[in-house]
């Protein structure tokens, strides 16, 4: 058993006062303090001796109530040293008679500043809510397993739905039931990322919605806020932009049908202002004699404007004889140009034959890949030039010849005439009038009419029915730079037509070249290399730069323009690189 224990019951007593988290005092019918705890005395300086009436005289009254009635006051506030006490007073009664009074001191500071936290709490809520009912933007709050919570009244607008119609439903069953045709929630809680979406709702309008992941401290999405803005307008009124652009393409498309009597050449698709200008310049063209030279990159359609100038000139009754120089043997070169005589050369004909010029006498001769030309027969050509006559191999005589020159070629003469592989006279003789043709990469206009185009083509040709492009296939076609120029994209084009296994062309069917090439598209894809420093990323990024504007424009003069520095630039940079001449310069013409 246990040891009784000694209780001292004045200590035990005072002990039990200060365990209350209240201030306790007794009072005698004097109402002077008799007992007191230690929130008492500390914080209401009610020491034993001391009078209620000198440290709380607000209380006087009543306690002096309290021991005429015996009975209880309470609900009485009281402010001491900036703290607010509830107060109960009871009587102490002996024999029946109120010996004296008790009094429990509550510290409503805490509680006040509570109910003062609450208030501000329940106003921020009404402010919130205002906020989110008065809101022109639609607002969805899902909480973090996809179940709406909450939608405001722009929102019922929006989707025509009240919004017990989708609070407490997952958004996984209002699509399934469609309500709606997607969800950005469902995204977000996928991604855990901020998405944005087109959605469609049932009362047929276009809703821009944006998707807020809201994570808690420990990092768990517990909500999703979603945002709402009506784009129906926007998106009715960008339509009829687009409609009142293409309208004015059209008209653009109609006065240059009308100017180049489209009736008869729907060959030429202008879309580009570039290329518009083109077409006009070889029109006016058309109407002067002068001698034209045509530059562009291989594939650009330089036969094609030749053809345009040859069809609205005065000489389009009389033939275009083409000649590509290029694909001539040298030995035979001028004979083809000029003619022979019978006997002039081993193998030649018994009654010798005419030349191209002659052929052409009346006409155009188009001569294409100028630059293939030999230096000998370039002297021949600088004579007819000068001249206007001819004289056949072999021959001693001349004979006169009316003949136009339309010249074409893909290299850079001028740096052709710095190694001596072209004359300088007969650059200027046939650079009377220059066409530079832009490369279909310039062309974007272009791109998307000349594809339909030529898969119009190609499906008439093989007998098959219209084919229509996906819109990625339409993104990556018009996404690829087209080295080839226009020969490319007809030949792609073909190749489309040839291999479909249906009408609908996809992203998949598209050749390996087109889809690596948007592949590689990537920012920044290979600039880093592990153990690089940032001058030498910076110094092979100019290298390759450098080089690349070698090779596409031939000469130091035309690089130091395309980059916008000075050709003493180039020169040293080439050095400091290692870049010779070999590395980018183009061989000259085989033979």
């Amino acid at each position: 058993m246990r040891e009784p224990i000694d209780l001292n019951w004045k200590e035990f007593g005072s002990a039990l006062l200060n365990a209350t988290p209240n201030g306790v005092a007794v009072f005698d019918n004097t109402l002077q303090a008799v007992i007191s705890n230690r929130l008492a005395r500390d914080s209401l300086d009610l020491y034993p001796g001391a009078f209620l009436s000198a440290t709380v005289p607000s209380l006087t009254a009543a306690a002096r109530q309290v021991l005429s009635a015996k009975s209880v006051e309470t609900g009485m506030v009281v402010k001491k040293n900036d703290s607010r006490y509830s107060v109960l007073l009871a009587p102490i009664r002996h024999n029946d008679a109120a010996i004296g009074v008790l009094a429990v001191f509550e510290d409503m500071t805490a509680l006040t500043n509570m109910t003062n936290r609450m208030k501000g709490f329940q106003q921020l809520s009404i402010e919130l809510d205002t906020i989110i009912d008065s809101s022109n933007d639609g607002l969805w709050i899902c909480d973090g397993s996809g179940v709406v919570v909450r939608i405001n009244p722009a929102s019922e607008k929006m989707i025509g739905l009240k919004s017990a119609d989708v609070i407490g439903k997952h958004m996984s069953e209002l699509v399934g039931k469609k309500l709606v045709d997607r969800s950005v929630t469902l995204e977000v809680l996928k991604t855990r990322k901020k998405v944005s979406l087109i959605q469609k709702t049932r009362i047929d309008r276009h809703l821009f919605l944006t998707g807020t992941p809201v994570f808690d401290k420990n990092g768990d999405l517990f909500r999703v806020v979603v945002n709402e803005r009506d784009i129906t307008e926007i998106t009715r009124l960008q339509e009829q932009l687009k409609e009142n652009v293409e309208i004015t393409e059209q008209y653009k498309q109609d006065i240059l049908e009308k100017q180049i009597e489209e009736t008869e050449s729907r060959q030429i698709i202008a879309k580009s202002a570039n290329y518009r200008k083109i077409v006009q310049k070889a029109i006016k063209l058309a109407q002067v004699d002068s001698t034209v030279l045509i530059l562009g990159e291989s594939g650009t359609g330089k036969g094609v404007i030749a053809d345009l100038i040859h069809k609205y000139s005065f000489r389009a009754d009389h033939p275009m004889v083409k000649i590509n120089c290029g694909s001539i043997p040298e030995t035979l070169v001028e004979s083809e140009l000029f003619g022979y005589e019978k006997g002039a050369f081993t193998g030649a004909g018994h009654k010798g034959k005419s030349g191209k010029f002659e052929t052409a006498d009346k006409g155009i001769i188009f001569l294409d890949e100028i630059a293939e030309l030999p230096l000998a027969s370039q002297v021949k050509l600088l004579k007819f030039l000068e001249d206007g006559v001819i004289s056949r191999v072999g021959s001693t005589a001349s004979k006169p010849v009316d003949v136009r020159i339309i010249a074409a070629t893909n290299r850079d003469l001028k740096d052709m005439i710095e190694t001596k592989q072209f004359r300088n006279d007969l650059y200027y003789r046939l650079n009377v009038i220059p066409v530079k043709i832009p490369p279909l990469r310039e062309r974007a206009e272009c791109l998307v009419p000349l594809i339909t185009r030529y898969l119009g083509v190609f499906c008439q040709k093989y007998g098959k029915p219209e084919m229509t492009l996906s819109r990625e296939a339409v993104d990556a076609l018009t996404a690829y730079r087209f080295p080839g120029n226009v020969r490319e994209l007809i030949n792609i084009c073909e190749r489309l037509v040839v291999m479909a296994r249906n009408n609908r062309i996809q992203y998949e069917n598209l050749p390996g070249s087109i889809r690596k090439s948007m592949a590689s598209a990537e920012p920044y894809g290979d600039v880093w290399q592990p153990g690089q420093t940032l001058g030498q990323m910076v110094a092979d990024l100019e290298k390759e730069v450098l080089a690349a504007a070698l090779k596409k424009t031939k000469t130091q003069a035309n690089a130091a323009k395309l980059l916008g520095i000075n050709q003493s630039t180039i020169a040293r940079k080439m050095k400091k690189y290692g870049l010779i001449r070999s590395a980018w310069q183009p061989p000259g013409p085989s033979h």
